[in-house]
């Protein structure tokens, strides 16, 4: 099984092939996700004190906290991979189709 680690800031790597989805913290409903996965102990923060600009849901049910923002984490995925960057208005256009 091959494992992609990428690089979500202040030394910390995240194994991305265990990565549902990357989201803004800035909603109510992933803030409240948020304080549920802090409650039971599934948080892992990964800011090293900085603001949250990105929250990742990985498949064991934890969620991480990281400082960098979710295109950037998505960007990092993608160099690493060899392919092209997308650029903002071909992922905008995916979403809305």
């Amino acid at each position: 099984m091959f494992v992609e680690l990428v690089h979500i800031g202040f030394g910390n790597i995240l194994a991305m092939n265990r990565v549902i989805a990357l989201a803004s913290p800035n909603s109510a409903p992933t803030k409240r996700t948020i304080q549920e996965g802090r409650n039971k102990g599934l948080l892992i923060d990964m800011t090293s004190g900085r603001r949250t600009k990105a929250v990742i849901f990985a498949d064991s049910g934890h969620i991480v906290l990281a400082a960098l923002a979710p295109d950037t984490i998505a960007g990092r995925l993608q160099a690493s991979r060899g392919a092209p960057l997308p650029k903002l208005e071909q992922i905008e256009e995916s979403v809305e189709d």
